[in-house]
């Protein structure tokens, strides 16, 4: 089994991507337009927006497999789902404290999220508690400055009836997008806290696969090209680690060739392999 696969190791990793004329996260706060920090100018992808990708990805992957429910689903309710941990285990919620430590225990063995990522589970009549996931990842941003920009569109379709009465023949709308932008993102693996939660050697191998795939079944015109660019992980005799996560990720250096790049073979990417004793770098992707 390769290093990058054992749940009783810790797992740092790094991992890069691209868009080009597209919008990766769109803030709903400022009108849908791609996220960026106002001091730097840097493009920002949420860790919930990755997140998103991966757990659409394991459903494609596993579909209908015991398991592999997402907890975290389009349409469906969270306290829905603690009440199918009540229903399967036949569980009396006026017993609070001992129904919700066994609701818990179900919930991390049927829902892949939840046994990854953790959960809060504590709104509603059945309870099912908090989980601490051994997984967690961190905003993603990008080497540089991106353009932020708005493009009016009009099509002939109108939404409402009486406005083509009206005679009106095109309706406005508009797109954001960034002309180019390279985004570095980090990840973090407990081995303890996946001991908890039941975490296996293929719940590691479904998620590196499903971040190799996230962007290529989640494809939209608002989101022009994204593609996942290097993925990196350095895994760590140990269960607690042999050495700070920062000084692993300082190994990876990421520098532009032009003063405005426009393509990925605009970086260079660079790792260093003078690594600490005890741990291995996997490069899953790049």
């Amino acid at each position: 089994m390769s290093v990058h696969l054992d749940p009783a190791r810790k797992h740092d990793f790094v991992f890069l991507f691209d868009v080009r004329d597209g919008n990766p996260n769109g803030d709903p706060d400022a009108g849908g337009m791609p996220r960026t920090d106002p001091e730097t100018g840097q493009g920002l992808v949420t860790d919930v927006a990755i997140k998103r990708k991966i757990r659409n990805m394991v459903a494609l992957l596993h579909e209908g497999m015991p398991g592999y429910d997402i907890y975290v689903e389009t349409g469906t309710s969270l306290n829905a789902q603690h009440e199918r941990a009540y229903a399967a285990l036949n569980l009396d919620p006026k017993q609070r404290r001992k129904s919700e430590i066994e609701a818990q225990q179900w919930m991390c063995q049927t829902f892949y999220d939840v046994r990854m990522f953790g959960a809060v589970m504590s709104t509603g009549t059945k309870p099912c508690g908090r989980v601490q996931g051994p997984m967690q990842l961190t905003f993603s941003r990008s080497i540089d400055t991106v353009l932020a920009q708005e493009h009016g569109i009009t099509r002939v379709t109108q939404t409402r009836q009486d406005h083509i009465d009206k005679g009106e023949t095109t309706e406005m709308g508009n797109k954001h997008l960034i002309p180019y932008g390279l985004y570095l993102g980090y990840g973090h693996f407990s081995a303890p806290l996946a001991r908890r939660t039941g975490v296996t050697s293929q719940d590691l191998e479904t998620f590196w696969r499903a971040m190799t795939l996230m962007f290529e079944h989640d494809r939209a015109s608002t989101r022009g090209e994204m593609a996942l660019r290097s993925l990196y992980a350095f895994s760590h005799d140990d269960p607690f680690g042999r050495t700070p996560a920062h000084e692993l990720f300082d190994r990876v250096q990421v520098s532009p060739n032009k003063a405005v790049p426009r393509m990925f073979t605009d970086y260079t990417v660079s790792v260093g392999d003078d690594l600490p004793e005890g741990v291995t770098l996997t490069r899953v992707l790049g």
